[in-house]
């Protein structure tokens, strides 16, 4: 029987939750300027448009020091909780998982934002790490647009 795990990670930032959100939602493109440290190329490969639903990207970005790619999908939207939940459908991840979403949740706190991201996958098999690289990645991440967002 598939065992879906579940990880999550959350930071708190100085962004606006709306902003943030915004940011994942309809800037895609402009992942590698926001986040070079992390996100090296994105393309929009499959949908009409970065900001679609079911839309398909192809990212290129560095996770435990390595350079990856992986396809996602965007494939759901909830602009009321602002939630996004993106499904990975090929790359280096999905050699050692069988299934992988990444859910993005921001809530206003403060004057800032506390971004959650929850990653759901199922395993291989046994012997396949968790996936703390990837934690690690999205923290970043979040961490280098927050940064830019505070600096345009």
């Amino acid at each position: 029987m598939a065992q879906i795990k579940r990880m999550e990670c959350q930071l708190e930032i100085k962004s606006s939750a709306d902003k943030f959100f915004d940011a994942y939602k309809t800037k895609a493109q402009l992942m590698p300027k926001m986040a070079n440290q992390v996100v090296r190329d994105v393309k929009l490969v499959e949908g009409c448009g970065w900001d679609s639903e079911g839309s398909v990207r192809q990212w290129y970005f560095v996770a435990g020091g390595k350079l990856e790619t992986c396809k996602e999908m965007m494939e759901k939207v909830n602009d009321k909780d602002r939630t996004i939940v993106y499904k990975l459908v090929e790359g280096e991840i999905m050699k050692a998982f069988k299934s992988w979403n990444s859910i993005l949740n921001v809530m206003p706190i403060g004057e800032g934002s506390l971004v959650k991201w929850t990653m759901e996958f199922e395993k291989q098999n046994d012997d396949v790490p968790d996936p703390v690289k990837y934690g690690e990645f999205l923290t970043t991440w979040a961490k280098n647009v927050d940064t830019y967002l505070l600096n345009v």
